[in-house]
């Protein structure tokens, strides 16, 4: 049924969606998944995150900083998202 998504459904589908060498921030997430003041939920849902078909690395802070990572593949922490990040193409103008 059409509407019938739960905000955490459509977050991962809004993240699902963000292409490869890309990102976004957890507001722009929160925006696009229907809840414009819902960053920090997206956070919590990215970090509970354990589907291999959702790039939760590509999903950054608004001020433009790596964040967390949840290490889902192996890699954990902002050294480990950043690596990912560059491995498709990424690089950010700042980081930590």
């Amino acid at each position: 049924m059409k509407g019938s998504s739960t905000f955490a459904d459509r977050v991962r589908k809004v993240v699902r969606d963000i292409p490869r060498g890309s990102v976004a921030s957890y507001g722009e997430v929160a925006r696009a998944a229907g809840k414009p003041k819902a960053a920090r939920a997206v956070g919590g849902i990215m970090a509970k995150n354990d589907d291999m078909t959702v790039p939760c690395h590509r999903v950054i802070r608004g001020d433009g900083k790596i964040g967390a990572y949840n290490g889902l593949r192996g890699k954990a922490g902002p050294k480990g998202k950043l690596a990912l990040l560059a491995s498709e193409g990424f690089v950010p103008e700042k980081h930590s």
